[in-house]
């Protein structure tokens, strides 16, 4: 029997009561898996259409519960991890919009109170595999503001001091990590409070599929080897973890399907779509890998697992019959009679359409939720926190996962109801309100990549009946002035009130 422990007085502060929860099946491992840049329709068990093999994440949907309406807290990567990892949006921090790079300055504030040290304080042995994008204190840049995407690296620099604020300092206890996106430098893995090696050369510059900045790289970072590595890295996790007298959290942040998007050379071709379609198979592949450890190790049916996505893919969808990714590799789109890696939905990664961030999510806890069940309630990454203290039996205090609300709920068939509006933000900073069928969009475009990208909280706003019009093409707001002003109120009201779930 597994004791919790009590908590730290760092954390005393920010949860308000605790109780001391035995070790037993109701309080499970927890295993949160999300992957970069997956699209609602790459997954076979949500697009049937797709050609796509993704078995193991098929499989997972038919042990667990799907959500079918469930939202990234943004429609890029770094404000996502923001939301999932402290149950706040991320627009409340200092980032209003785009994202960090692999030498960025930490995003998460002293003290507080995240997913992995809540579960920390309440004895379990927290880890973190893969990417990062959070931004860290390192050695070699303390003090100094460098922008990733055009600082080449410097031959002087020295990788071999200690990281002073990264994930060891927000609740995790060991972590393996890459900085930032696949993309960005440095090329150098992470493990715990430093880099395991030296950079000896110097990555150059490559264009999409396989695009990343130049940069410094080790010699073991190898780019179509990485998402392997983190699979390794997670395994070893579990294997060491599942010994132990503690409940173990494992969150693993993939590195794909997002760029480069260069699948391992087993993979290459097996699609027949492309470079894209076979690095989505590549990582539901890595997935399967992840969750059949779980049962090697005699502990599947005692975690509870969730995979989702940081947000939509980045590949468009033509409806014309221009070249493709599949003609050409260097295009980011296809015919959609191809594929369709976002589904029914319009836009793409970035946007505050439905493509940008309406995404997979899965979970699965044995014996506790349903298998094969479907929820078509709206929620976000954001509940991830409050869901996990709830089951732990964590009393959060207010100024902790302001965001968040509890999916227990909908996960034992109890309720249908969030209790709050979720709020949509696009990589420029455009704002929606989604609360039931309706969706507001504060703004006149898509605040990302899709034309017209239009500016936030410029007008005419937009309003969509999702209910009916799921791919966003008719704009109802003149027909619903009261709808407009109501969820224009409402969001106001979320914004400047500091929070949106109340406990």
């Amino acid at each position: 029997m597994r004791s919790s422990l009590p908590l730290s007085s760092a954390l005393a502060a920010l949860v308000v009561s605790c109780a001391v929860v035995a070790r037993a099946a109701e309080t499970p491992n927890v295993l949160v898996i999300l992957a970069d840049d997956m699209g609602y329709g790459d997954v076979h068990a949500l697009s049937p259409k797709s050609t796509i093999p993704t078995p193991h994440l098929d499989k997972l949907a038919a042990e667990g519960m799907t959500f079918t309406d469930a939202h990234s807290p943004s429609a890029v990567c770094t404000p996502t991890r923001y939301g999932l990892v402290t149950g706040r949006y991320c627009w409340r921090s200092k980032l209003k919009r785009g994202v960090l790079g692999g030498y960025s300055p930490p995003l998460l504030e002293p003290g507080r109170a995240t997913v992995a040290s809540v579960l920390k304080a309440n004895g379990y042995h927290t880890g973190v595999v893969g990417k990062w994008h959070l931004g860290m204190t390192l050695p070699m840049l303390a003090g100094k503001e460098v922008n990733s995407s055009k600082w080449d690296g410097d031959p002087g620099v020295d990788f071999a001091g200690k990281i002073t604020d990264g994930p060891l300092q927000h609740g995790f206890d060991e972590c393996f990590n890459v900085s930032a996106s696949l993309d960005m430098a440095p090329y150098v893995f992470i493990r715990n409070d430093g880099f395991t090696m030296q950079p000896t050369m110097q990555q150059k510059a490559v264009r999409f599929p396989h695009f990343v900045r130049s940069g410094p790289r080790a010699e073991d970072f190898v780019i179509d080897e990485v998402l392997d590595r983190i699979a390794d890295e997670s395994i070893a996790f579990v294997e060491k973890a599942a010994k132990a007298e503690k409940p173990f959290f494992l969150y693993v942040p993939l590195t794909a399907p997002h760029k480069p998007t260069q699948p391992h050379e087993r993979f290459r071709g097996k699609t027949k779509l492309g470079e894209y379609g076979d690095f989505v198979m590549q990582t539901d592949d890595t997935v399967g890998r992840i969750l059949k450890s779980l049962d090697a190790a005699g502990v599947a049916d005692d975690t509870l697992v969730f995979f989702t996505s940081d947000n939509g893919s980045y590949m468009y969808a033509y409806e014309d019959d221009r070249p493709d990714h599949v003609d050409d590799s260097t295009v980011q789109g296809y015919r959609v009679g191809r594929h369709r890696a976002n589904g029914p939905f319009r836009g793409t990664k970035a946007d505050v359409w439905e493509g940008g961030h309406h995404v997979p999510f899965f979970v699965r806890w044995p014996g506790k939720i349903e298998k094969g069940s479907r929820c078509a309630t709206p929620i976000c990454h954001v509940d991830i926190l409050a869901t996990c203290a709830e089951i732990v039996s964590v009393k959060l205090a207010n100024d902790a996962a302001e965001d968040s609300a509890s999916l227990v709920g909908l996960l034992h068939g109890k309720t249908t109801e969030r209790g709050a509006p979720v709020i949509h933000h696009s990589a420029s900073g455009v704002f929606a309100i989604r609360d039931g069928r309706w969706k507001l969009v504060a703004g006149n475009g898509s605040g990302g990549r899709q034309a017209p990208r239009g500016k936030p909280f410029a007008k005419p706003y937009e309003l969509y009946d999702l209910e009916s019009d799921v791919a966003e093409k008719k704009n109802v707001a003149a027909a619903h002035p009261e709808i407009v002003e109501r969820l224009t109120a409402k969001l106001t009201e979320i914004r400047e009130s500091g929070r949106s779930v109340e406990r």
